[in-house]
Order: C-alpha cells, then sequence, then structure tokens
C-alpha cells in the first residue's frame, strides 16, 4: 500500500512539472514567435550583405548578419577576415557561440590557454572576456557567430 501511494505522488509530481514546464515555455513565446519565417543561408550565398567591422578590427574585416538586428538581443552573423590576419584585444558585452566555415583559426581568451579551431569547430566565449585570434590559414576564415545580446565590439586599450 506504503509503495503504490509514493508512486502515486511520484506520477503527481511528474504530471505537475510537465505542466508547469509548459506554461513556462508558452508564456515566454510570443506570437511574433511563432509567426516568424525559418531562414536558411549559406556562408557563400552572393546575396549576402558584407559590411565593414569595427576601426580597430584589420583591413578586410567583414560582417554579414544572417538573422536577427544587431542592436537586438538574439543576432547571428558571419565574420570574415582574410586569411593570415590577426584580430586585436577586444571583448563583446555578449557571450558569443562561434563555428568555424572556413580556414584555421586560433582564439585566446584572457588567462586561458590557446585554442585552435578547424573546420567545423564549436567554441563559446563569455560574456567580457577579453580576447584575440589570428587567421591561420592563407586562405580567409569565415566564423559563424550567434550573439546572445545586442552585437558589439570593444578594442582593449594595451598598456
Amino acid at each position: 500500500m506504503k509503495s503504490t501511494i509514493l508512486s502515486s505522488k511520484f506520477k503527481i509530481s511528474i504530471i505537475l512539472l510537465a505542466l508547469l514546464t509548459y506554461g513556462v515555455t508558452t508564456a515566454q513565446m510570443t506570437t511574433s514567435d511563432v509567426d516568424e519565417n525559418s531562414v536558411k543561408r549559406s556562408f557563400d550565398d552572393p546575396s549576402l550583405e558584407w559590411g565593414g567591422c569595427p576601426p580597430f578590427m584589420p583591413e578586410g574585416c567583414n560582417i554579414a548578419v544572417l538573422h536577427g538586428d544587431p542592436s537586438k538581443k538574439d543576432v547571428d552573423v558571419l565574420f570574415k577576415v582574410n586569411g593570415k590576419s590577426s584580430i586585436p584585444n577586444h571583448w563583446h558585452n555578449s557571450h558569443e557561440r562561434m563555428v568555424l566555415l572556413t580556414g584555421k583559426m586560433q582564439v585566446t581568451y584572457k588567462g586561458e590557454s590557446t585554442q585552435t579551431m578547424n573546420v567545423g569547430d564549436y567554441a563559446y566565449g563569455p560574456a567580457k572576456k577579453p580576447h584575440t585570434a589570428k587567421c591561420l590559414s592563407k586562405d580567409p576564415c569565415i566564423l559563424f557567430i550567434g550573439f546572445g545580446d545586442p552585437l558589439d565590439a570593444f578594442a582593449v586599450e594595451e598598456k
């Protein structure tokens, strides 16, 4: 009998947890989320609109917005630098989720060992943590970056 009561309480707990999770998820969805169209882009799409990078970035640096508005949360971009380019020490207000699409790149976050990214590698960068990078390949490096907060980049003043 005691086993049956515990089993029933467990089942009720699972059902309540499922309902709570459904309610929270539904409350966070907006009508615009449901009505939004899906997006499919390729890094070599000739219709991509490439724009310039902040002035402290290397010559030939470009950014293309894949989805979202750079001045708002949840924006996805392509970041492209020429081969053998060095990306100076900088930081972002947002965390960044990255996947290297072309080239070979080294990334170094302050206080951490240098990581080498090969095509297809994923990397996560914490918000506000200074970092540098270098495109090691002779061909351009193209990086997919998803920002959780609006897109920004600030040079770190070297002393």
